[in-house]
């Protein structure tokens, strides 16, 4: 016979299991996070203990878990009436609000202090941050209020390669700075082009994402105009201590593709989305995934060169 639970909104649920609290930590977001926080750890020109590097990027791994937790407890009311996340574990009763909470602080404070035993505590400083911009700022705050919320809310997601950096390093360098920017720079023309397609979920949600407040059309330029900005910057680790003439050749075909989806999804209108069912919008989107992806799979690339000592000794470094 299978258990059930009576929730805080009046609704009764299944006996949370396993499963659904991993669901609540975001792990897709957070494979995300443990990768480019690890990429950004070992590109760092300082080598760090085996042990130490795994435990770090352990509670770095929690922190975005933390993170999760803690937007999905403030978005509850919002999960409920996106079609995309109405069946989360929130919104679908599998899990009380208080949990949520209870969960998110705990896991918050355990990663923050440990991450400050194990590493240091500049990187648990910015760990710390992070949390608190993403869960505060742009979940109770930014998403709410502005539609520019994806473009300042975009720090969050671009803080964990400066956090392995930090954690190797115990500081911040151009090398990192240039990491947060190609991520900060990459956050609204993704997130655009799924609000695009996903517009009607924003309209019942009153999320006022910039398709919602300003139309499609500044959208799409928006979306070219953050393109054209970020192509250069996608390209400047090339010439610094984390890049080099393998990060280019990749940099330089990503960044032409990219540059054409974004043109793309310019040129086009409501009708020619609507008609075939936003399909260029939906791979634009698909690719930004894989763009991001390679960009740092080409800085690990770099870092396993100099490890191997392959790079080549008069490569241009300005930065």
């Amino acid at each position: 016979m299978t258990e059930t639970v009576w929730t805080s909104s009046g609704t009764t649920a299944h006996e949370p299991k396993f499963g659904d609290y991993v669901e609540l930590l975001k792990p897709r977001v957070m494979r995300l996070v443990i990768f480019t926080a690890l990429v950004g750890l070992l590109a760092a020109p300082v080598g760090t203990h085996p042990v130490i590097a795994l435990a770090s990027i352990l509670c770095v791994a929690v922190g975005a878990g933390a993170s999760g937790a803690l937007n999905m407890w403030s978005d509850w009311d919002i999960d409920a009436v996106m079609d995309r996340t109405s069946r989360r574990p929130i919104p679908s009763g599998r899990v009380e609000r208080g949990e949520a909470l209870a969960i998110g602080v705990t896991l918050a404070v355990f990663s923050v202090v440990m991450l400050a035993l194990f590493s240091n505590m500049v990187a648990a400083g910015l760990l710390a941050f992070t949390i608190f911009f993403y869960a505060v700022i742009y979940s109770l705050w930014l998403k709410r209020a502005t539609p520019q919320n994806i473009v300042i809310g975009g720090a969050a997601g671009a803080f964990p390669p400066m956090i392995g950096w930090a954690i190797a390093t115990g500081g911040v360098s151009v090398e990192s700075v240039l990491m947060f920017a190609l991520i900060f720079l990459w956050t609204p023309p993704h997130f655009w082009a799924l609000a695009l397609f996903r517009n009607s979920d924003y309209i019942r949600a009153g999320v006022p994402m910039l398709p919602v407040t300003a139309g499609t059309r500044v959208t799409r330029n928006q979306i070219l105009i953050y393109t054209l900005l970020l192509v250069p910057v996608a390209v400047a680790p090339a010439f610094s201590g984390i890049g080099g003439p393998v990060y280019l050749a990749g940099a330089l075909v990503l960044n032409a593709m990219f540059l054409a989806g974004g043109l793309r999804v310019w040129r086009r209108n409501d009708g020619d989305a609507a008609a075939d069912g936003y399909r260029v919008e939906k791979r634009f989107f698909g690719f930004s995934i894989l763009y991001l992806f390679l960009h740092f799979v080409l800085i690990l690339a770099e870092a396993l060169c100099r490890l191997a000592d392959l790079s080549p000794a008069g490569w241009p470094r300005p930065f």
